[in-house]
């Protein structure tokens, strides 16, 4: 354990030295000359040596301070490094965490156009469903599938979570599938989903009976790569496959969405809502989810 004197002392002392007068110091650490003279009396009698020789209005350093304050204007000239050193890495890189699926089906693809605008921060993405703990965790912001932001945060909404059926060209051929009542007996991707019926209240049809069996899969990235093998009607996120249905890889073959209520979320701590780099990434999102949901294209 290190056996330093009070921080608060060892600055007056630094100061004091560096311009050889305590007004001065006082001036710099925004303190009174007696609230400089008493923290280095506070030192000089933990140290149980005088640090300056006081001869009326003059203090000049002692023997023991003129030996002390080279050492200490050192040590904090590598404090100051450190810290700043510490503040440009932060600056300079950007961590974001985002969803599974909106990070490898939307968000991936358009980082790219952001880099560009900001070639000299880097820009760290973790893909995870995992809530963000700002106070633990390295990460800027957080965008996430939610309907309740918590409190502390600064919260800008991207859009709603909408879905509707996808299946493959060939899929859609082979089941005869022409109208949404059609959607009911096709083989269907997570068939016990509670998406399922909200997507069949949307279309005005009568619940479904409860489906045994069929293909259970944890994540819209998984329903999407098993849609696009021709494997069932999956409930996809328009947003999240807009290559595939621009492509012709995936059909959406009704003009009928659902939406549960809840929304994707640009969240980050209020307090850190213009960090430049937060600001700059905040004003390119929102513009990119704006376009999303105008139907316009990708920028990355």
């Amino acid at each position: 354990m290190r056996q330093l004197p009070p921080l608060a002392a060892v600055r007056a002392f630094e100061a004091a030295a560096r311009h050889g007068n305590f007004t001065r110091a006082g001036e710099e650490l925004g303190m009174t000359q007696a609230a400089v003279s008493y923290q280095i009396r506070l030192l000089e009698e933990r140290l149980g040596a005088p640090l300056f020789q006081r001869a009326k209005a003059r203090v000049t350093l002692s023997e023991a301070g003129r030996r002390a304050a080279p050492l200490v204007s050192a040590a904090f000239d590598a404090l100051g490094d450190a810290f700043a050193a510490a503040r440009a890495e932060t600056a300079a890189v950007l961590t974001i965490s985002a969803a599974n699926t909106l990070a490898a089906k939307w968000l991936a693809p358009r980082l790219g156009g952001f880099q560009l605008r900001h070639p000299d921060l880097a820009v760290r993405l973790d893909a995870s469903n995992a809530f963000v703990d700002f106070a633990r965790d390295a990460v800027d912001v957080a965008i996430r599938y939610t309907s309740a932001v918590g409190a502390g945060l600064s919260a800008d909404r991207l859009f709603d979570s909408d879905f509707t059926p996808m299946a493959s060209p060939d899929f859609l051929a082979c089941h005869g599938i022409a109208t949404p009542a059609d959607a009911i007996a096709a083989p269907r991707l997570n068939p016990d989903d509670d998406w399922w019926q909200l997507w069949f209240d949307a279309a005005g049809l009568p619940a479904a009976s409860p489906r045994r069996g069929g293909l259970q899969l944890d994540s819209q990235v998984v329903e999407g790569a098993a849609a696009l093998a021709g494997q069932g009607l999956a409930l996809l996120n328009p947003r999240m496959w807009e290559r595939e249905l621009a492509a012709g890889t995936l059909v959406a073959p009704f003009a009928i969405t659902a939406t549960t209520g809840a929304s994707f979320w640009l969240v980050c701590p209020e307090r850190r809502r213009n960090v430049p780099k937060i600001r700059h990434f905040r004003d390119w999102l929102l513009i990119e989810a704006a376009s999303s949901v105008a139907g316009g294209p990708a920028t990355g």
